[in-house]
């Protein structure tokens, strides 16, 4: 898997559905409109129904409940995390990010445009609320 960087400040939902799906910010984008989804939508970092749905227009099979995060280790070969999670005007947000055990380790796969590298495998510096796994075709699961 590779990074792919967000577009747009709050496009962090469609950037790791790309990473998944193997394709362009763009394209994802795209794909999202069609969809009804916008980086502009706080739904798309404060609920989960969105990236859902964006993931199934892939083929890609998310898990239907969210996990509480409790180790790195105990992570499944893939799975999107929410990273960063707070509370805006009492509605939870987070950062979408995308961990994946890959032939060279473990990394996440973080899209936000400021950073140097977008594989990050500095676990201890990210905080993870909860999970849900993917499925992603042609992906090894553990």
């Amino acid at each position: 898997m590779k990074p792919v960087v967000q577009q747009e400040r709050t496009g962090c939902g469609i950037a790791s559905v790309a990473v998944l799906a193997g394709v362009t910010y763009r394209q994802a984008s795209r794909a999202a409109r069609r969809l009804g989804i916008s980086s502009a939508d706080p739904r798309l970092w404060s609920e989960t129904g969105p990236v859902r749905r964006l993931l199934k227009q892939y083929g890609i099979r998310a898990e239907g409940r969210e996990r509480p995060f409790v180790s790195w280790e105990a992570l499944p070969a893939c799975a999107l995390l929410a990273v960063k999670w707070h509370r805006e005007q009492g509605r939870p947000c987070w950062h979408w990010v995308v961990f994946h055990r890959g032939p060279n380790g473990p990394a996440v796969l973080d899209s936000k445009r400021s950073l140097r590298r977008h594989r990050r495998t500095d676990f201890g510096r990210m905080t993870p609320k909860w999970f849900i796994p993917v499925t992603v075709p042609g992906v090894a699961s553990r």
